[in-house]
């Protein structure tokens, strides 16, 4: 009976870790191998020379070296934004005031 039993709770761990797997978003870290997980985070996001800061973007961020991954439809709607702000002269929500250096 004990045997079966320790079976069992083998048998539901690898279910549960089987399970964890498929939720998972994104694939490990491309450069370091760390675990990337899903994070709000504010984006500086460059096209052509200009600069827009983006709040509250879902990404993946790597536990270990902060590497940042991007679904598609993520990079679709900054794109879209920039787009609309920078060729279309919308409004962005507010404006930053950046100090530029250089070296």
């Amino acid at each position: 009976m004990r045997e079966a039993s320790i079976t069992g709770i083998d048998q539901m761990a690898r279910r549960e870790n089987q399970e964890r797997e498929t939720m998972k978003t994104y694939a490990d870290c491309t450069y370091c191998g760390g675990e990337v997980r899903e994070k709000k985070i504010e984006y500086d996001y460059r096209r052509q020379g200009r600069l827009m800061v983006v709040s509250n973007v879902s990404a993946g961020v790597c536990d270990q070296c902060g590497e940042k991954y991007f679904k598609p439809d993520v990079l679709k709607r900054m794109d879209s934004i920039c787009h609309d702000i920078f060729d279309h002269h919308q409004k962005p929500e507010r404006t930053l005031t950046v100090p530029s250096v250089s070296l």
